[in-house]
């Protein structure tokens, strides 16, 4: 699920993922076993925060 080389595809696919399946980011790591801390570190690196409250990553 997680592609590491574009973070924007990774954006994509995590937003959808959380929209469409998991009611919190956490949830969805644990679905995928991916570690979160590094999500979350992928994507801040282009920007983006993950919002609690949307179940979203969106723009800092």
């Amino acid at each position: 699920m997680l592609n590491k080389k574009d973070p924007y595809m990774l954006l994509s696919i995590v937003n959808m993922k959380l929209r469409d399946e998991a009611p919190s980011l956490e949830e969805l790591c644990k679905t995928y076993n991916k570690d979160q801390a590094e999500l979350v570190s992928q994507l801040g690196a282009v920007g983006y925060v993950y919002d609690q409250s949307l179940n979203q990553f969106i723009t800092q």
